[in-house]
């Protein structure tokens, strides 16, 4: 018979963990809660790290964890610290021995891993300090500290070589810094002028606030929580990947109607374990991250990574923001999963590390991955599709404020980006092939890429089984019925950088042959076609020199503007009547075709054929749809909710 526990901060874990008589802590009922139990936590402050020990058996048999209706429960991975010692002036410090940690201590535990890049003798740590639940900033020293400068923002990404600004540089100057010998950790930070021991600081202590420590634990829920300050580590793809909140490697957990914040890295996890490969190449530099991230999809595949075992987890409606690295991170375990209605924002904006691995949500290998009806901004990079992005649908998502919308990177398509809001100046970093990109409003920048010294894996349709490997040669791309918009300090706005590509397989399948006989050289030598058309180019955006029924008005500026009004957002855009006019289809499986490399269509995770005849909004598109992922759109002054 399925059990119902109950959880409150009067209880007492020697209790039977019923309504009358609860557990005192959640890590008690995790211990006990097998398949089809329910696990309800009632409103308080919970400072524990819960490892649930059991998952469910199905889909419907699965282990409910959840916070009682209409109450708040918060779970922290911080402790409040109260016995700070002043200094000198407005910089305070706290000595703590080292048992208080137990065996994770965040100010000796060095953010360090594969792919995280630091400047010569600068280094972070996992910790953090919190004043009334804000985080401060890691100094480089204690002179730092009782000395702190303004940080504005960097100068990381080395394609754009944009500044990238802080988020709130006011807060910067609010420093701390730590010393840790064989018996104890001090901790030095400037309060300014405020007395911490009146008011409430915290510090970050424990690497997760709900993580198993072991795999396979399949189908749990988890709902209506306040999950913050867990000082979870850089989780690049070839490391184990724990996230504040994370399934570690398992298969059907439900993640929803939960706000999450101050992760030190991730937020949520649905990424690797470690026995695939941990940081191999920052710990033994025998072989590139690159090699090692290959080897890892080969061992994984050894363990069982299939849809049968792993993913298919479900993402809702939860509120993701201020963490350092990711709202959502995952390395294979994130496959056939669904990310949708979730709120992910001021991720990465501290800028207090760099590594090629941040972002709003960040997946590698996200085979048959649906991410859909999200709003993402004020991140670093909103969304980024890494490796294997094989059958993926990124649609009917808000993206504004990012210093990037989205990056796709060394995968080989299908994969669909339809039906999106990209406002931010920046819209695409495209270093894949193969992708169908329609119905979207880009207000930035497309870069391009070709990727000729990277070797990546694509697979069977709708599998995670290996069917072969290739570089990126650019190109293989269908843009249809998308709305570009350029301005005065936005580079390559449109789809011109395509210019150099045939515009037809025959044509591509001819240039190859005029090379004579060869092999995988010649393919080298002639661009991969690219399917345009049916697309608008407003305010110096510029298109594809051989597209069919383009529509160009370089002198019209639509004015689009991203407006917040509470809980609802509004999209704000001029339209000529022209536009409006521009010869379009509905595009489908059908229209799309074939990718070259893979030789796969862009269809559903279930083999069925997608048809995109709803917009943004849910309205129902005319047989000659309007372009933009807004079928309502009228000539003149448009606003349209968009989220709320």
């Amino acid at each position: 018979m399925n059990k119902e526990f109950h959880v409150a901060v009067t209880g007492c874990d020697f209790a039977e963990g019923t309504k009358e008589n609860p557990f005192r802590t959640i890590s008690k009922a995790a211990k006990v809660a097998e398949s089809g139990d329910k696990v309800i936590v009632h409103e308080g402050e919970y400072r524990e790290w819960v490892k649930p020990e059991h998952g469910g058996e199905s889909n419907i048999n699965r282990i409910t964890y959840e916070a009682a209706e209409g109450e708040k429960v918060v779970i922290k991975g911080s402790e409040k610290i109260q016995s700070w010692e002043n200094l000198e002036g407005t910089v305070w410090k706290v000595v703590l021995p080292n048992s208080f940690f137990g065996d994770y201590n965040p100010y000796k535990e060095i953010l360090s891993g594969d792919w995280l890049i630091y400047k010569p003798g600068i280094y972070r740590h996992a910790g953090d300090v919190y004043l009334n639940g804000v985080s401060f900033y890691e100094a480089d020293s204690l002179d730092e500290v009782k000395n702190p400068v303004v940080r504005t923002g960097v100068v990381d990404i080395p394609w754009t070589q944009n500044f990238e600004k802080i988020l709130h540089p006011e807060q910067t100057i609010y420093r701390w810094y730590s010393e840790v010998d064989d018996e104890k950790t001090t901790i030095y930070a400037n309060f300014h002028g405020v007395d911490p021991n009146k008011e409430l600081v915290e510090i970050n202590v424990r690497k997760c606030c709900f993580y198993p420590t072991i795999t396979g634990l399949n189908y749990i829920t988890v709902r209506g929580f306040e999950m913050a300050q867990a000082a979870s580590p850089w989780t690049p793809p070839t490391a184990d990947q724990p996230g504040l909140l994370g399934a570690n490697w398992s298969k059907g957990w439900i993640i929803e109607n939960n706000i999450i914040h101050d992760a030190k890295c991730s937020a949520i996890s649905i990424g690797k374990e470690a026995s695939t490969g941990h940081n191999l190449c920052t710990r033994k530099h025998r072989k590139p991250g690159y090699q090692y991230q290959m080897e890892s999809v080969f061992r994984a595949k050894q363990i069982g990574w299939s849809k049968e075992k792993i993913g298919s987890h479900i993402i809702r409606n939860n509120v993701i923001y201020d963490c350092g690295q990711n709202g959502i991170v995952g390395h294979m375990g994130c496959v056939f999963s669904e990310i949708y209605n979730n709120h992910i924002y001021n991720i990465g904006v501290k800028h207090e590390f760099f590594g090629y691995e941040i972002g709003g949500i960040k997946l590698h290998a996200a085979i048959d991955v649906k991410i859909h009806h999200n709003r993402i901004h004020n991140c670093s990079l909103g969304t980024w599709l890494d490796w294997q992005a094989q059958g993926v649908r990124v649609s009917n998502n808000l993206y504004y404020n990012n210093d990037r919308d989205l990056m796709i990177e060394v995968t080989h398509g299908p994969h669909l980006v339809d039906n999106n809001i990209f406002a931010s100046d920046y819209s695409l970093d495209n270093f894949a092939q193969g992708g169908a990109y329609v119905n979207n409003l880009y207000c930035g920048k497309l870069y391009l890429s070709k990727v000729l010294d990277r070797s990546t894996p694509y697979h069977f349709p709708h599998s995670t089984d290996v069917a072969g490997s290739a570089v990126v040669y650019g190109g293989d791309d269908r843009f249809y019925n998308n709305i570009f918009v350029g301005g005065k300090d936005i580079e390559n706005s449109g789809t011109a950088g395509y210019n150099p590509h045939t515009a037809s397989f025959e044509e591509y399948v001819s240039d190859v042959l005029s090379h004579g006989v060869g092999d995988h050289e010649v393919f080298m030598l002639t661009e991969q076609p690219v399917y345009i058309s049916s697309n608008a180019y407003l305010n110096g955006a510029e298109g594809f020199d051989r597209e069919k029924n383009g529509y160009t008005n370089k002198l019209f500026d639509p004015n689009v503007k991203i407006v917040e009004e509470g809980n609802e957002v509004y999209l704000e855009m001029n339209v000529e009547k022209d536009m409006l006019e521009i010869p379009t289809e509905i595009i489908s499986t059908e229209t799309l075709g074939n990718v070259r490399i893979v030789d796969a269509i862009f269809d559903d995770p279930n083999g069925n054929s997608i048809i995109m005849d709803t917009d943004y909004t849910g309205m129902a598109r005319t047989a000659k749809p309007v372009v933009g992922p807004i079928e309502g759109l009228k000539s003149g002054f448009n606003r349209i909710k968009v989220w709320g």
